[in-house]
């Protein structure tokens, strides 16, 4: 894992002053007495820098701002070159989801060049994704996520002794297995790329890493070493017990049966008590790329946006993304926001009103939500769409729709594995045109990525990102409308005197920040 509060090797670091608090409007006076201002961060257990500046009264968060601190510039380091060196730079954004960043960028230059890789190609593509999307699941919840449960504020819960046994930090017993049973699951990134991370085997023509009938099998091998693991301690019951799991009804008959049998039930033991169901509410829509697209070209998690107040999936309207850099330090204001195609990343550190080096990207003008509940609901998942109307789109929704995908997808490993035809082709060339524009479109384990290219007499003239984290924490853009972490904090306890809230920690690190990724 990539050390997580470092920059990226050769990245510049910008961090500018903070602006001082501007004075309070006329008649707010009396309320303003009892705000309190707090900063939290920079956040341990996180890819990249990460402050979150709180104004709390009454024990309760009123207003978030989310600091991105850090500025690299990926994206201008990119203007001028052969557009085929985006697949060597494009990885090194990010040493946890590099896969996700090289599918984005080989599928924009696919794109450009209109070409399709063979069946065994996206077959291969899929794999990668897959490793590195449930690898990033699986560090989430163990190291990420539930060593905050562990801390001795929850000291008297009648869970405490077997979250701290299980999730302590450093030395949790299940937290050293699932590190372990990460590693070998990396094993086979190695095989199917060549290396990881910042694997170069993904092409616009599918991969250039052939894979041989003994290889596919020592895979094999190593998914069973992974399904073992899931359903001997996440799950403590087979995948497919709990892939069926269609309803709340059925979820809880589940885990009531043993609430503190496998990791899944404690967790949802302690979520119920601490009521995380209603902990962080989400905007209420829902973005997914589509993931895992078969050699067929249809995804096997459905692309779309889904409003959770009418329960329904439409298109993605692509067009209608625009990045708003208000309050981001680079330049333009509301009335300048741009679809990622005519995008810009100039750095303006003096910037008035400024708080982070994110845009405020938006689709339709609107906020929203992706990451794997956003996949599951657009998919259709019942269980996470029933939750979501009934007890709320918070904290427990996010991380349940991770481990979900933990559960569905690694059986759909094993099939891909077995789809592959050795001896056939992985990759077609792609020849690329000296004029075009194109779009390259991921689920990375996060949620939407996007690559945006323009080339012009064979050189990138443009290249724009938009990333999962720059979505979910974005910050407010020009008609004051706050971001979905922004606005999930809102309302969130704190405890007077407390400068590392706990139930903070809860709603950012259940929307699982990669920062790095944010700033490209």
């Amino acid at each position: 894992m990539a050390a997580p509060e470092s920059p990226a090797a050769g990245a510049a670091t910008m961090r500018p002053t903070p602006a001082a608090p501007t004075a309070a409007p006329p008649g707010r006076a009396a309320r303003d007495e009892a705000e309190a201002r707090l900063v939290v961060g920079p956040f341990n257990r996180v890819e990249g820098d990460l402050e979150v500046r709180l104004t709390t009264a009454g024990g309760r968060v009123r207003r978030a701002e989310v600091v991105a601190s850090m500025y690299r510039g990926f994206e201008n380091m990119l203007v001028g070159r052969d557009p085929r060196d985006a697949l060597v730079i494009v990885p090194r954004i990010c040493g946890i989801c590099s896969v996700s960043q090289s599918v984005a960028a080989a599928r924009a230059l696919a794109a450009l060049a209109g070409q399709a890789p063979p069946a065994n190609g996206a077959l291969a593509v899929n794999l990668m994704l897959a490793c590195e999307n449930l690898a990033d699941h699986l560090t989430h919840f163990y190291v990420f996520f539930m060593p905050d449960f562990a801390r001795p504020c929850y000291a008297e819960r009648p869970w405490f002794a077997a979250v701290h046994e299980r999730f302590a930090a450093l030395s949790g017993r299940h937290a050293r297995a699932a590190l372990a049973a990460r590693q070998r699951w990396f094993t086979m990134l190695g095989t199917l790329g060549g290396k990881w991370p910042h694997t170069h085997s993904v092409q616009p023509g599918g991969s250039s890493r052939a894979l041989d009938a003994s290889e596919r099998t020592r895979l094999l091998a190593r998914v069973r070493e992974f399904r073992a693991f899931l359903e001997e301690t996440l799950f403590a019951a087979p995948l497919e017990e709990v892939t069926a799991l269609a309803s709340l009804q059925a979820l809880d008959a589940w885990h009531a049966r043993d609430p503190q049998r496998g990791d899944l039930r404690l967790f949802l033991t302690l979520a119920a008590e601490l009521e995380l169901a209603t902990l962080g509410r989400g905007p209420g829509r829902y973005l997914s790329h589509g993931a895992f697209v078969g050699p067929a070209g249809q995804p096997a998690l459905a692309q779309g946006l889904f409003d959770a107040a009418g329960g329904t999936v439409r298109p993605v309207p692509l067009e209608q993304v625009r990045e708003d850099a208000t309050f981001a330090w680079l330049a333009g204001d509301a009335a300048d926001a741009r679809h990622p195609h005519q995008g810009q990343t100039v750095p303006q550190v003096d910037k008035p009103g400024a708080y982070t080096w994110n845009k405020a990207p938006r689709l339709q003008g609107q906020v929203v939500e992706t990451g794997a509940l956003a996949r599951q609901l657009v998919h259709g998942n019942p269980l996470l769409r029933e939750l979501v109307a009934r007890r709320g789109s918070g904290v427990l929704a996010r991380v349940l729709a991770r481990l979900y995908e933990l559960a569905q997808v690694t059986p759909w490993v094993e099939h891909w594995l077995a789809e592959l035809r050795p001896g056939e082709p992985f990759h077609s060339p792609a020849r690329l045109p000296t004029e075009g524009q194109a779009a390259g479109l991921a689920e990375a384990a996060r949620g939407a990525l996007g690559h945006w290219v323009t080339v012009r007499q064979g050189r990138i003239a443009n290249y724009q990102i938009v990333s999962p984290t720059s979505w979910n924490f974005s910050p407010r853009d020009g008609a004051g409308t706050p971001g979905a972490l922004e606005a999930a904090l809102v309302g969130t306890p704190v405890a007077e005197g407390d400068s590392t809230p706990v139930a903070v920690q809860h709603v950012v690190r259940s929307f699982d920040p990669c920062m790095v990724c944010t700033v490209h």
